[in-house]
């Protein structure tokens, strides 16, 4: 059984989707056993408090990027942390958090990476004209939104759309494929070799887009 963290900074839709994987089933393999957030008022953290998980917050007043994540770090060690998924998390993480879990983090991002990284992908997105967007799920590098793919999703981009109706079409296929990644990543399904992750699909992948618990396959 593998130990999962969950980092966050919000409202936490993603951490409530794999934590309802995990307790439908569908991840068989993996337990949360600590989420850590730099908001005291994230909504992930009362969402953590609710499940009876343990629930951390870090303040990051005044530390700078290293300092900050040595903290984070060793409370992640402190719950002798397998995994680290990134869940709406808004710091960027430094070169020390990234090498103390080297292809253990996983991020999810509201594009389809390598396109627009960064901050309000959506937005650009909508600006840029393209016709097809989503979601996607990788490995966290020292570099922003560049680590090796995962799985990805796609959804079209509509001339009405504006980044926020596009964000929330973008976030129902999040909460899907991100279940998927870390069942995917706990069933050690994933072998990252010259930066590309290679993908063992088995039973998984027809598991996944015939399963009503999870989602429906003209969204993956």
């Amino acid at each position: 059984m593998y130990r999962l963290a969950v980092l966050l900074s919000g409202r936490g839709s993603n951490f409530e989707a794999i934590l309802n994987a995990i307790k439908n089933g569908y991840i068989k393999n993996g337990e949360i056993v600590v989420i850590v957030s730099n908001k005291s008022d994230a909504r992930g953290l009362s969402i953590a408090k609710e499940n009876g998980l343990n629930a951390v917050f870090v303040d990051s007043k005044g530390k700078n990027r290293e300092e900050y994540d040595r903290e984070v770090v060793n409370v992640l060690k402190k719950y002798a942390v397998d995994y680290v998924l990134l869940a709406g998390y808004m710091r960027i993480l430094s070169p020390y958090f990234v090498r103390s879990f080297k292809d253990r983090i996983l991020n999810i991002h509201p594009a389809l990476l390598p396109s627009f990284k960064g901050l309000n992908s959506q937005r650009q997105a909508v600006k840029k004209g393209v016709k097809f967007s989503g979601a996607t799920v990788h490995f966290v590098t020292e570099n922003l939104d560049d680590g090796p793919i995962i799985v990805q999703s796609i959804v079209p981009v509509y001339n009405t759309d504006d980044e926020d109706s596009l964000g929330k079409r973008i976030l129902k296929t999040e909460h899907k494929i991100y279940p998927l990644a870390v069942k995917l990543l706990t069933e050690d399904r994933l072998k990252i070799d010259k930066g590309k992750v290679f993908v063992d699909w088995d039973e998984a992948k027809d598991f996944y887009v015939t399963n009503p618990k999870i989602g429906g396959k003209d969204e993956v």
